[in-house]
């Protein structure tokens, strides 16, 4: 469920006081693993973290007018929610994810980037903080450039055979480095 609060604060302020200290909780693990370049703000109604205009112009295909979203945390009906676009995009980070959930004995309830969670206790906070800090504000974009040319790839062979080039469900891209916007973004996000 979206929210319509103009403000992370707001956003807090809206929430019954259970859901406030265990979104409070995991927003401040996210926050004190965040890399440097990333934002926090509201984003499709939920706290969002994202890659601003100001280092990645093109914004996010889906609305160039918003930021690249990299995570997102709300409060929905029934659980709350942590999105990991990092895990999303690549299988290893996904697995390294699973990894050590299971390695803290906790049970977890994942969909391709969601992870859904009833109580605070269920989460492990390090796992978590630790999936956030591997990935870099560069490594974020090189894993979104890469997934956005391999579905123009896809897109343009779909095309060309008749729909017969479509890549099945399910499966997901691998980035690969891409020496040439790492370094670009390198310099955004140091100045």
């Amino acid at each position: 469920m979206q929210s319509k609060a103009p403000t992370v604060a707001a956003y807090l302020a809206s929430l019954p006081a259970d859901r406030k200290a265990a979104v409070g909780a995991v927003r401040d693990v996210i926050l004190k693993n965040l890399g440097k370049g990333f934002e926090e703000g509201m984003s499709y109604g939920m706290i969002g973290y994202y890659v601003p205009h100001s280092i990645y112009p093109a914004g996010y295909h889906c609305d160039p007018k918003m930021p690249l979203p990299f995570a997102g945390l709300a409060s929905q009906k029934q659980y709350i929610s942590v999105y990991l676009m990092s895990v999303y995009a690549d299988k290893a980070e996904e697995k390294w994810l699973r990894d050590q959930w299971a390695k803290a004995g906790k049970k977890l309830d994942m969909g391709k980037c969601c992870i859904r969670f009833k109580k605070l206790e269920d989460v492990p906070l390090d796992a978590l903080g630790e999936a956030v800090r591997r990935v870099s504000v560069e490594r974020h974009i090189e894993y979104y450039e890469t997934a956005m040319k391999g579905a123009r790839k896809r897109r343009g062979a779909s095309e060309k055979s008749g729909g017969r080039g479509v890549k099945k469900a399910g499966t997901k891209t691998t980035a690969k480095p891409n020496a040439k916007v790492g370094k670009k973004v390198a310099k955004k996000v140091a100045q």
